[in-house]
């Protein structure tokens, strides 16, 4: 690939095309479309930076992954009530309903 085509409009696209083809790889043109975009690194690398972040934390106060453990089942289990709750009544109009 010449130097110049890298600054070329549309060489992205064509790099792409030329290396990768669709039947091959289905996300990319989802993946280009990502690169083309500016900002968009940016949405990878703050949860990264958080996980990070989290990492250390745990690391100092050990406490706090028995607490996230502990709020993930909380949500987790009140998740699953709330969708047996709601498949309880879908069936429940399901089987009432007059033919």
């Amino acid at each position: 690939m010449p130097a110049e085509s890298a600054d070329m409009p549309g060489s992205l696209e064509k790099d792409m095309d030329e290396k990768v083809s669709m039947s091959t790889c289905p996300m990319a043109r989802a993946c280009k479309g990502m690169m083309e975009r500016p900002g968009t690194g940016l949405w990878m690398i703050v949860p990264g930076l958080i996980f990070i972040a989290l990492g250390i934390a745990i690391i100092l106060y050990p406490q706090i992954l028995a607490w996230f453990v502990a709020i993930v089942l909380i949500v987790m289990g009140l998740g699953m009530l709330m969708m047996v709750n709601f498949m309880r009544s879908f069936g429940k109009r399901i089987h009432n309903k007059p033919v």
